[in-house]
This record gives C-alpha cells, sequence and structure tokens, in this order.
C-alpha cells in the first residue's frame, strides 16, 4: 500500500474561485514600492555615469549651438540638476505606487466579478516525492 503511494503523485486540479481584494492591494502595493526603489535608484545611478562621462556638459553645448543665439543661451544643465532630475523621479515613482495598487484592487475586483461566468483560473497542484 505504502508503495504505490510512494510510486505515484497525487495531483488536484483546483479552481480559483474568489481573489480578496484587500490581500492584492497589500501585496501589489509592497511590490509597487519596490519597484518605485528600483527607479529611483536606477536613475540616480544612470545620472551620475553620465555626469561623469561629460555627457551633460557635450549635450548643453551642442544645445547652444543649435540655438545659435550668443545673448539668450539655454541653460540646460539647470534643467538637468540632479535635484531636480531626482525629484522628477520621485514624484513619477510615487504615481507608480498608487496607480500600481489602485489598478490591482479594481482587477481583483473585476476577477470576482467574472468567476461567474467563466468559472475561475484552474489550477493543477502535485504532490512530489
Amino acid at each position: 500500500m505504502t508503495q504505490q503511494m510512494v510510486s505515484g503523485s497525487r495531483q488536484a486540479r483546483l479552481y480559483l474561485a474568489r481573489v480578496d481584494p484587500w490581500s492584492v492591494a497589500k501585496a501589489a502595493f509592497m511590490l509597487a514600492i519596490a519597484v518605485g526603489i528600483v527607479i529611483v535608484v536606477s536613475v540616480c545611478v544612470l545620472w551620475f555615469a553620465l555626469s561623469s562621462l561629460g555627457v551633460f556638459e557635450t549635450l548643453s553645448r551642442n544645445v547652444n549651438e543649435v540655438i545659435g543665439n550668443s545673448q539668450s543661451s539655454f541653460d540646460l544643465m539647470s534643467v538637468l540638476d540632479f535635484s531636480r532630475v531626482l525629484g522628477a523621479t520621485i514624484v513619477l515613482a510615487s504615481v507608480e505606487v498608487i496607480l500600481v495598487s489602485i489598478l490591482a484592487t479594481i482587477f481583483a475586483f473585476m476577477y470576482n466579478l467574472t468567476v461567474g461566468l467563466t468559472g475561475g483560473v484552474e489550477v493543477v497542484l502535485t504532490d512530489r516525492q
């Protein structure tokens, strides 16, 4: 009897009939916070890399050459200042956190509404030996 149970694995076909919107909101919020941190860190690393390579100075010089007017030069370095770029990145990451959290919760509600029509998502679970 035990030999048969050891040699064969059991499988169960289950259907996901309901998703708790609150747990989806919490999980989506935490994942969105992680993505927001990654966005801010990657923009900081990219800005420092471009700044150390002198890309901003070259770009500013090229923009002033294209404008061509020596009396009114466009100061690209003030636009691409680290504090300004970091501030815009933090605002963008905050908007991303809010939107991902809200959209994931709405999708959880929508999934719960459509389960009656579709029957849910089928999940196959196996017991490995």
